[in-house]
């Protein structure tokens, strides 16, 4: 007998795969994130099954299932797909029902997404041709600077004296982040620089309105991006409980609307 009907979305980055599951009121109940692998399907459904333990529900206790992201067409539980914009615009509506100027950082691209106060959307960008602000080039500069990935925003918190990066591009920039270490730059401040870069390349992407929200996985790593973010738009930038999962609970209210 089923204890609680649920509402699953699956966001599979090519990065990350993300799983949420909803209750009938929109409560977030269980959620998993793991790399994805080579192997989309497995990952998914690994994830499916972590999330569903701590949600304390089990499979037949699924209404309806949604999938989103770069592998949404690999993940064999799901009853239908959406496209990513659609579901974190919907999962960051959930929390913030107003305007708002979606800024969504990943492992391979940026989503800049507007919507109106009823949560309809005006219009999108993404970034897919360049791996310039996006999880991809921290990883990159966090290899060239030797240093563990995870270490970064504490040491980019720390810098006193930000090295400027003359350079959108990853190889020239990869280059550049040389040249500073040779020159006797402190690691802190070359990292805040480089984090400069990223949020940078993002908002020159579009115009920010009143209310920006900040998602995505490395959004939800780096709190100190956001805070440059906001020295640079000049105003409190607003950040979801769980950023990496926006996607995820968007699809699964896609999946309750069903």
């Amino acid at each position: 007998m089923s204890k609680k009907p649920v509402y699953v979305g699956a966001d599979v980055g090519s990065s990350r795969t993300k799983v949420a599951v909803l209750d009938a009121d929109k409560n977030l109940l269980g959620y998993t994130v793991k790399k994805s692998g080579t192997d989309f399907t497995a990952t998914a459904q690994q994830c499916l099954d972590s999330a569903l333990k701590m949600a304390g529900v089990e499979p037949a206790d699924i209404v309806y299932a949604v999938s989103t992201g770069y592998g949404r067409k690999n993940v064999p539980f799901a009853n239908d797909t959406k496209t990513e914009i659609g579901c974190h615009g919907n999962g960051c509506f959930l929390y913030f029902p107003q305007s708002i100027t979606i800024i969504d950082i990943g492992g391979q691209d940026n989503k800049i997404i507007k919507l109106d106060d009823k949560g309809r959307r005006t219009s999108f960008k993404m970034n897919r041709k360049c791996a310039a602000g996006t999880g991809a080039f921290l990883e990159e500069m966090s290899a060239r600077l030797d240093i563990p990935l995870e270490e970064m925003d504490a040491l980019a918190s720390q810098s006193k004296d930000m090295v400027k990066l003359g350079s959108f591009c990853t190889v020239f920039s990869a280059t550049e982040v040389l040249e500073n270490i040779r020159h006797g730059k402190k690691i802190e401040d070359i990292v805040k620089g480089v984090f400069f870069s990223v949020i940078r390349r993002v908002l020159e992407m579009d115009s920010m309105t009143a209310n920006v929200v900040m998602t995505g996985g490395v959004v939800a790593h780096n709190p100190y991006l956001v805070k440059m973010a906001e020295e640079m738009i000049g105003r409190r930038i607003l950040v979801p409980e769980h950023p990496q999962l926006t996607g995820a609970i968007g699809a699964a209210l896609y999946a309750m609307e069903k």
